[in-house]
């Protein structure tokens, strides 16, 4: 995959996607959408990581990532301090396609919701991975995610590719590897510190979207 991340520096890291996530949450459990961004970084290494398996994903949520970016360094900045002061400022100005029009594709809301929907599956995948056991297969557990979460916003055709992508995932121990923790047990200790908070944010985010019924932006 030519834009795989290999470099040690940038290699992916349990520990920063967790610190991150934690990050995310004000007092008031606003989710600022600054770490949020940070967090998907971590989790689209991980992605990459796994080559050219998850892609169609990956490359997505690159391009989403970088909408989002723009939109916190643009003139109207501020009002994308967290997603709570973004779905306001969005909705008040009209600046959400509520109507299939096509008018808003680049929309804050419409493209931070192509990423919360994408969280949904990685963190079930997570956790599947942090309740697993040696003999689990990682396919599997990953097409379960994917059913739960992406796979109804998918075409036919992107299921059915997903479907034979998961086919090739390295094993359970290869996945742990990966997270670089440290043993399995210590993967499972930080999977269980990291889920929860990927839950919380993902759940602020679902009742939010919900709150204002553009939970089935086009």
């Amino acid at each position: 995959m030519a834009d795989s991340v290999t470099s040690d520096d940038q290699k992916f890291c349990l520990k920063e996607v967790l610190d991150t996530f934690r990050l995310c949450l004000s007092e008031n459990k606003e989710v600022y959408l600054e770490h949020y961004v940070a967090g998907w970084r971590g989790l689209v290494r991980f992605l990459n990581t796994l080559g050219s398996v998850f892609g169609f994903i990956s490359k997505d949520a690159v391009s989403k990532i970088q909408i989002l970016v723009s939109l916190l360094k643009g003139e109207d900045g501020s009002h994308y301090s967290t997603i709570q002061s973004m779905v306001k400022y969005e909705l008040e100005n009209q600046l959400v396609d509520l109507t299939k029009s096509g008018a808003h594709p680049t929309s804050g809301c419409r493209t931070l919701l192509r990423l919360h929907r994408a969280l949904r599956w990685l963190e079930l995948f997570l956790d599947s991975l942090r309740t697993s056991t040696e003999d689990s297969k990682t396919s599997v557990l990953c097409s379960v995610a994917y059913n739960e979460s992406l796979a109804k916003f998918h075409s036919w055709v992107v299921r059915k590719a997903a479907g034979m992508a998961f086919c090739l995932l390295p094993g359970r121990q290869d996945f742990f590897d990966i997270m670089n923790v440290g043993t399995p047990e210590q993967v499972v200790a930080m999977l269980g510190e990291a889920v929860p908070l990927i839950s919380e944010v993902y759940q602020i985010t679902e009742d939010l979207y919900a709150q204002h019924n553009i939970l089935d932006l086009p």
